[in-house]
C-alpha cells in the first residue's frame, strides 16, 4: 500500500497524539476523486449517479432459485475482466483489522457484519458464492447470492441507511491491540433491484510495527425479490467504487433475468 507523503505525515501525527478526530480528518477521501480502473465506462457512471433509466424491477414470484441458479447468478472473474482473477485465499488484514470491538451497538454490529459478510444473518435456502482478487491493487471482492424474507432484508438495508448517521466516525480497537479509526459514507449504486444499499467504510490505524494502514471496504446489499445480493470490494490500496458499482448493477440484471426464466419454467 502507498499514501502520499503528507497523508503519512498527517496520519503518523493523528496515532501519536491518539486524536480520532485527526486519524478520520486524514483517512477521508472522496469516491468521486478516485482514479478510474482501465475498464471503467461512463455509462457505468452515469447508472450509478441515477442519471440513466433504472433497470426495469422483477416482481416477487414466491419461489426461490435452486442451487444451480443462484451459482449462474453470480459476478465472476469473466464479467469484471482484467485484473481480476479467482482468490488466491483470505487477506491478513481481514483478522487483524476487521476483528474489532468498539462501544457502540449499532458500530459494533457493522464491523461484525463487515467480518462476517452477512449483514442479514444465516440465508434461509440456496446461496452461491464467488471471490476474486485484482491482480494490480491486490483488493478482494466477495459476492454472494442468497435467499432471505423480503421484510427481513429490508429493515436490514434501513439499518445500513442509517449508519452514516449513526456511525459517521468512531474508534474500534483490533484484537491485537491496535486503535482504527472509522468512518463510515453512504455510497450511491445504480437503481436496480426493489432495494438497495451501500457504504463504504474506512479503517485507518498502525500495526504493531509502527507501519500505517488503511483498510477500505466497500459493503453493498441488493433485494432482487425473495433474493439478495451481497457485495464486499475491500484492500490496503486502490478500491474503486466504480467496481463495486459495475458489479451490482451486472449481477441485479443477471439475477432478475433468472428469476424471470424461473417463473417462465413454473
Amino acid at each position: 500500500m502507498t499514501n502520499p507523503p503528507a497523508t503519512r505525515a498527517l496520519l503518523a501525527s493523528a496515532l501519536s497524539a491518539l486524536s480520532a478526530t485527526a486519524l478520520l480528518a486524514t483517512a477521508g477521501c472522496s469516491v468521486d476523486d478516485e482514479p478510474r480502473p482501465r475498464w471503467f465506462s461512463a455509462s457505468a457512471s452515469a447508472s450509478a449517479s441515477g442519471a440513466s433509466p433504472a433497470v426495469e424491477q422483477p416482481a416477487g414470484s414466491g419461489a426461490a432459485l435452486s442451487e444451480a441458479q443462484a451459482h449462474a447468478a453470480l459476478v465472476t472473474e469473466a464479467d469484471l475482466g482484467e485484473p481480476w482473477v479467482p482468490t488466491r485465499g483470505a487477506r491478513t488484514w481481514r483478522d487483524g483489522l476487521l476483528k474489532a470491538t468498539t462501544e457502540d451497538r449499532d458500530c459494533q454490529r457493522l464491523l461484525d457484519v463487515l467480518y462476517t459478510e452477512e449483514p442479514f444473518g444465516t440465508p434461509k435456502g440456496p446461496q452461491a458464492t464467488s471471490a476474486l482478487d485484482d491482480g494490480d491493487t491486490d483488493a478482494q471482492l466477495h459476492y454472494r447470492v442468497t435467499a432471505h424474507p423480503p421484510a427481513d432484508v429490508d429493515r436490514t438495508l434501513d439499518w445500513m441507511k442509517s449508519l452514516p448517521g449513526r456511525c459517521g466516525q468512531f474508534t474500534a480497537a483490533t484484537t491485537r491491540g491496535g486503535i482504527q479509526g472509522v468512518e463510515v459514507d453512504d455510497l450511491p449504486l445504480p437503481p436496480v433491484g426493489d432495494a438497495r444499499q451501500a457504504l463504504r467504510v474506512t479503517l485507518a490505524g498502525e500495526t504493531e510495527e509502527g507501519e500505517l494502514t488503511y483498510l477500505t471496504v466497500d459493503l453493498a446489499a441488493v433485494r432482487v425479490g425473495e433474493e439478495t445480493i451481497t457485495l464486499t470490494n475491500a484492500g490496503l490500496d486502490e478500491v474503486y467504487a466504480e467496481v463495486t458499482q459495475q458489479a451490482v448493477r451486472l449481477g441485479a440484471q443477471r439475477l432478475a433475468d433468472i428469476r424471470k426464466q424461473g417463473r417462465a419454467q413454473i
